[in-house]
């Protein structure tokens, strides 16, 4: 989750351009549009990405007194999570939500939603007066020498620094497959990043393809008005309610095995991570059951292809409906960051979110970065504190050898 972002468990996954717009000199600490009136500026951490894992980041930076911005595409923070469709919940309790020093409010419902989750980053951001500039794609990151700084151009200014810190998450760019440009152009097509609610849907059969997370909610929903269809792969679902008495006894016994057990450092943590960052989890909260009583058709095959403008399954079922939603996911790029940086599966190579082959190049909201917890709101804050205090101890170290 995210973000994107990957969620997008990101959920973190945004495109890497906007516009900025002014910012006064005397409001350097605290979330604000940003225009800048100069050609370069130099600060010791540029932090990309202004969701829950840049302002951790930033949150430990700044008990370290240490110098840096936080740049954020969106107008507003938390945007990353007002732009998912409207009925979404987090899937863990608002115990587990919080970042670092300030819990989550006990008026929202024990699992807050994601215009919730949004309210919360941004006072976050301002309760702790993090210096976050709103409306600043950045578009590259570059070192013009191995010993230089990186110079971390945006749609605004340029920026040189001695750390980098990307907080995009490890998702962010809408998959959907070729052949949904075959369907007929009268079917309506979103990929779940652009839906918000049913009212988009128009009449008739919808197709739910990806039978994750965000494909079981978002089939459940329009099977209230719409004969609907789910088909994917079987991710497999949990065996207890999360929203009910089992869930309060199982959830502290599973946070803990995501932050200690289901980690890099382990072979049940590497399996798992590969499968995670493969396929998605397990349902959580809809499953089987509340699928087919709402009247969903589970097929469990893929959708391959197109046949006369409609869509056809794995098995040769062609399915004859006026709406696709892809639950698809999303793919990760990295290929704004100008140097040598994923493995062959596209992914940083890093260690507790310090890049393996760039010093000063840290990474924060990768998908199981380090363990399970850290595609979760909840485990933003450890990995932000790993990345910050290695920045503080090189930064240190740099100084005393000068």
């Amino acid at each position: 989750m995210n973000s994107v972002a990957s969620p997008p468990n990101v959920e973190t996954s945004h495109s890497i351009a906007t516009k900025g717009t002014d910012m006064n000199a005397n409001q350097t600490a605290q979330t604000t549009n940003f225009r800048a009136t100069f050609e370069r500026e130099t600060v010791e951490t540029v932090i990309v990405g202004g969701g829950q894992c840049g302002l951790a980041v930033g949150y430990f930076l700044a008990k370290l007194s240490r110098s840096f911005v936080i740049l954020d595409e969106h107008q507003r923070v938390g945007d990353c999570w007002r732009e998912r469709y409207d009925s979404l919940r987090l899937y863990t309790p608002r115990k587990y939500d919080g970042l670092p020093g300030m819990p989550f409010s006990r008026a929202t419902g024990r699992f807050p939603t994601g215009a919730e989750m949004a309210d919360y980053l941004e006072a976050y951001a301002s309760h702790w007066e993090l210096p976050v500039r709103n409306g600043i794609g950045v578009t590259r990151v570059r070192r013009d020498s191995a010993s230089g700084p990186f110079v971390v151009s945006t749609n605004a200014t340029t920026y040189e620094a001695s750390n980098v810190v990307v907080a995009t998450g490890g998702q962010h760019l809408p998959y959907v497959p070729d052949f949904a440009g075959e369907l007929d152009a009268d079917i309506r097509q979103f990929h779940s990043s652009d839906y918000r609610n049913a009212s988009q849907l128009q009449l008739g059969g919808v197709l739910v393809v990806g039978a994750s997370h965000s494909g079981a909610d978002l089939a459940l929903e329009s099977a209230d008005k719409h004969e609907t269809w789910l088909v994917g792969r079987n991710p497999g679902q949990v065996p207890f309610n999360i929203e009910g008495l089992s869930g309060r006894a199982v959830l502290p016994l599973l946070w803990f095995a995501a932050n200690h057990v289901l980690t890099v450092s382990t072979p049940v943590g590497r399996k798992i991570k590969d499968d995670i960052r493969s396929h998605g989890g397990p349902l959580l909260r809809y499953k089987s059951k509340h699928l087919k009583a709402a009247g969903v058709h589970r097929v469990e095959v893929r959708a391959v292809g197109a046949k006369d403008g409609k869509p056809v399954l794995e098995d040769g079922q062609v399915l004859d409906v006026a709406n696709v939603i892809w639950c698809t996911g999303f793919r990760r790029d990295f290929s704004w960051i100008d140097m040598s940086i994923v493995d062959d599966k596209g992914w940083p190579r890093q260690t507790r979110g310090v890049s393996d082959d760039v010093p000063g190049l840290y990474f924060a909201g990768l998908l199981f970065q380090h363990s399970a917890s850290s595609m979760l709101v909840g485990g933003a804050g450890r990995d932000a504190r790993s990345v910050a205090e290695h920045i503080e101890k090189s930064t240190r170290r740099v100084a005393s050898a000068a």
